[in-house]
């Protein structure tokens, strides 16, 4: 159970870097894209392993000066990261931005869903139809107070930062009557633990199954690529966590990013 807890943390950290540079430096990981200054999860460190205070102040001075043109500072929790580390970031005026629920597929999932039309994101055209639904799913979300209003540059640059993810993380559209209607992706991982991430069905689709069924395509394709447990997060106050439930995954563990606002950029 530890090994697997690890391994999930490693892949779901390595989901948040994919695409973007990435620098190792002595007691942690600093994963940074300065083309898209706005998406935080692609600026960011993780697996931080500095305990004494020396190796802390001196990670938070290598962080400073990687991160000097932007506005805000990321650190990626596992239970691996020191407590000391942890106690400085709080100290410091750190917050957790979120505490999101990780569950785990290890067997076959309950439900699979109906036969519909998927394709994999890939054309422009199909990519201009993802950042469409995102924009829907980022209105909706800010309606329900997960999130503040952003501009539609932020909102290209999230989805810039998916496509960047790619050829290994592969995002699939599901088409219903005529519509691109939803969207979801999924990756094997590089230790045998892989993911799926992003699920979003437009409003007036729900209710039918689809977003079952990408969640089937994406687990299936993900284990064909070399996954076996598979993962998926759900934000801890919010329902989706009990459909995975009932589609077989099961709580494993919980994700925290530690962020820092207010950052005067260089």
């Amino acid at each position: 159970m530890a090994d697997l807890v690890s391994r999930a943390y490693e892949s779901v950290f390595g989901w948040l870097a994919r695409g973007h540079e990435s620098r190792r430096v002595a007691h942690a990981r600093l994963v940074r894209d300065p083309r898209v200054p706005s998406v935080w999860d692609a600026n960011l460190a993780g697996e931080v392993r500095a305990r004494a205070p020396a190796e802390i102040a001196a990670l938070l001075a290598a962080a400073d000066a990687h991160y000097a043109d932007f506005a805000a500072r990321s650190f990626f929790w596992d239970p691996q990261m020191p407590a000391e580390f942890e106690a400085r970031l709080v100290l410091d005026g750190y917050t957790p931005r979120s505490e999101d629920l990780i569950l785990v597929l290890e067997g076959e999932l309950a439900q699979r869903g109906p036969r519909i039309d998927l394709r994999p994101v890939e054309s422009d055209a199909d990519w201009a139809a993802l950042e469409a639904l995102y924009r829907l799913d980022h209105d909706e979300e800010v309606a329900l107070g997960f999130h503040e209003p952003w501009g539609a540059e932020v909102t290209r640059q999230l989805v810039f930062a998916k496509r960047l993810k790619g050829p290994d993380v592969r995002f699939l559209l599901a088409r219903v009557d005529g519509v691109d209607c939803a969207f979801f992706s999924g990756w094997p991982g590089e230790n045998g633990v892989g993911q799926v991430e992003d699920l979003f069905t437009r409003s007036d689709f729900r209710g039918r199954g689809i977003a079952t069924a990408l969640i089937a395509a994406c687990v299936d394709d993900a284990r064909k690529r070399g996954a076996g447990p598979v993962l998926i997060s759900a934000r801890s106050n919010d329902t989706p966590k009990q459909m995975y439930a009932a589609l077989g995954f099961r709580p494993l563990c919980v994700e925290r990013i530690y962020d820092r606002t207010g950052v005067i950029p260089r």
